[in-house]
């Protein structure tokens, strides 16, 4: 670049690699030889190229490296235009997976499949999978201990105000923790799905709906 520099840029633009003052007495000893000149602006000395030292240009040959410099830009970015196809390409290609893990995810797949088709393979053979009498004693089962969880229900219930009484002056987390030390389970919002859905609904309930 055809300017004036002065010591400090000099030595920035060589990242300080060469320190300001050893970079001062080497532009001077280039000045001395008349390879540089040197001018001195109050204070401050700058240095520029000898103008007298630099090769004429004449008008052909600028147009020509005119002409040249423009080729190689539009050269520049055809190659710019290539590198990005060809980065994206790459990283299509390092996301898809390889032989090996095809070939891990296919027998896995495979695995999957064979595992539910000896499930499905009961049904399709049409051959029952829970009895009559199985059956009828998961109903029992089922009406046995839903009339249990009903009457222990009712005593909590009945019981609810002393609970209150109890644990409205203790802290949430303590009042939670008596609860689990004396085995006390409140209902979640499944517990109150499933006791107001057809599941637990009255026998005349239900008979009424089938009708």
């Amino acid at each position: 670049m055809n300017r004036p520099f002065g010591a400090v840029d000099v030595s920035a633009n060589l990242k300080g690699a060469v320190p300001k003052t050893a970079t001062q007495k080497i532009l001077v000893a280039l000045a001395e030889k008349g390879e540089l000149v040197q001018k001195t602006y109050g204070k401050t000395t700058f240095f520029v190229a000898n103008q007298a030292n630099l090769e004429d240009m004449p008008a052909e040959k600028l147009a020509a490296l005119e002409t040249e410099y423009k080729t190689i830009e539009e050269d520049n970015k055809a190659l710019a235009g290539d590198v990005r196809a060809s980065s994206s390409e790459l990283a299509k290609l390092r996301s898809t997976p390889t032989d090996a893990e095809l070939a891990v995810s296919l027998n896995e797949a495979i695995t999957v499949v064979q595992r539910i088709r000896e499930r499905l393979r009961p049904l399709r053979s049409g051959k029952t999978l829970v009895s009559a009498t199985e059956l009828a004693q998961l109903d029992a089962d089922w009406t046995k201990w839903r009339a249990e969880w009903v009457r222990r229900k009712k005593i909590f219930t009945t019981c609810v105000l002393f609970w209150q009484l109890a644990t409205d002056s203790l802290p949430p987390q303590e009042a939670q923790d008596l609860a689990d030390d004396l085995g006390v389970e409140l209902d979640t919002s499944e517990h109150v799905g499933i006791e107001r859905g057809p599941l637990c609904a009255p026998a005349s309930s239900l008979g009424k709906r089938r009708r």
